[in-house]
């Protein structure tokens, strides 16, 4: 079964995708998810100048040692663009062979682990009211866990609100990135957001109750005492996780924050190898491992990394909101369905055009997801539907604080 054509498809319904198309010579093909948001035309011109003339005559079988050619003989590895690349790639193939074999994907990954997969959602609002609001409707569409996202008085504009204002351009399919010419300025407080959170979280949890699994997302925006200061604070609420607290990159820095807080931990949304995660892993630093599919290697890689975390008792809580496209989505979660050490799964629903260039067989009901048992990947792309909508330059947002000092977003 050999690589005949390797086609790279940029379409902008919603938002930007980037899909990478492999066709053998029986005439099987695979899709992979090579979208990396803000930055897409890098992993285009990697695919296409780099890439795509490598795989032509390969055997599209030999996933393993596909993955392996494609990171160590570029020489410079890792990093999200690279990475990206190679996640394409690998779903592709994986796609391919699990058509061939006439099989859902999760069967090859050793059948399933579960009858469902369950999901969480983004609340968020402008102030407690709005806020409860949106959880209830999230609740109204089946979630069975909820991301709580607040903004912040006196800040203008915080991450993850959707119901607030941009101060430039448009936001889209539900999520911050924008598109123009250049990236939104948002402002920010640390201190501020540090005063008002457990207090939203406090009012929350009365509202809801116990059994409500509640998440937060803080985005890279503290210090490592901040974290530890915040996730102290908001042990009484049960938190089922409080992600990205402190730039994961500094991974001794986490060690700081276990000390002082028992809130569990999920770091890793914008790692893209097993290397940004061997001191978390190791030291037991983190509760859940957050990388995508599509930025990390494919389904080989985040395999691999899940298997070293499951040694742990670290578990999964793969990325997944519109900026993964619906084929890294179904392919997030047939691994999902497969493993042993599954937590939970993020899940953005995608904009009606999006749905309509993706056609897609996983299924969303009782707050459960399934990547359902089509051949494959489950994930088919209609080439005409995305040459509607060509690309848009877009950008997400970056912070200042208030002396115009430039802070992680």
């Amino acid at each position: 079964m050999i690589i005949e054509k390797a086609e790279v498809i940029v379409t902008s319904p919603d938002r930007n995708f980037v899909t990478l198309k492999l066709t053998t010579d029986d005439g099987l093909t695979g899709l992979g998810d090579a979208t990396l948001n803000g930055r897409e035309l890098a992993v285009v011109s990697y695919l296409k100048d780099h890439v795509a003339p490598l795989l032509i005559g390969k055997d599209a079988h030999r996933i393993e040692d596909t993955w392996q050619f494609l990171y160590r003989s570029a020489y410079w590895r890792r990093g999200p663009v690279t990475m990206a690349a190679i996640a394409a790639v690998d779903v592709a193939l994986w796609d391919i062979k699990a058509k061939a074999a006439g099989m859902p994907l999760y069967q090859l990954l050793g059948g399933a682990s579960r009858n469902g997969i369950l999901a969480y959602g983004h609340a968020s609002g402008r102030d407690v009211p709005e806020l409860l609001d949106s959880i209830a409707h999230h609740r109204e569409q089946g979630y069975r866990a909820i991301r709580v996202q607040t903004a912040v008085p006196g800040v203008k504009a915080v991450y993850g609100v959707a119901a607030q204002p941009q101060t430039s351009g448009k936001r889209y399919d539900y999520e911050p990135a924008g598109r123009g010419a250049s990236p939104m300025e948002e402002d920010w407080d640390t201190r501020a957001y540090l005063r008002h959170l457990p207090g939203v979280f406090e009012e929350v949890r009365g509202a809801v109750g116990p059994e409500l699994p509640l998440l937060h997302d803080g985005h890279h925006r503290m210090t490592p005492i901040q974290a530890a200061k915040l996730g102290k604070e908001l042990e009484p609420y049960d938190l089922f996780w409080l992600e990205d607290c402190t730039p994961a990159e500094n991974q001794e820095a986490l060690r700081l924050v276990r000390q002082h807080t028992t809130t569990p931990l999920a770091i890793g949304e914008i790692f893209n190898t097993v290397w940004d995660y061997q001191t978390l892993i190791r030291e037991q630093l983190i509760d859940y491992v957050r990388s995508a599919v599509t930025h990390t290697g494919g389904i080989t890689q985040m395999k691999k990394i899940l298997d070293f975390a499951a040694q742990y008792q670290i578990k999964s809580g793969i990325h997944g909101p519109t900026d993964i496209s619906p084929v890294g989505m179904a392919a997030a979660l047939h691994l999902d369905l497969a493993i042993h050490n599954f937590g939970i799964q993020e899940y953005m629903q995608h904009g009606e055009l999006t749905n309509r260039v993706f056609q897609q067989s996983f299924t969303f009901e009782d707050g459960l997801l399934h990547p359902g048992d089509k051949p494959g990947i489950g994930v088919d792309l209609d080439v005409d539907e995305a040459g509607k909508y060509p690309y848009q330059t877009a950008y997400l947002p970056y912070n200042r604080l208030l002396d115009g000092t430039v802070h992680d977003w």
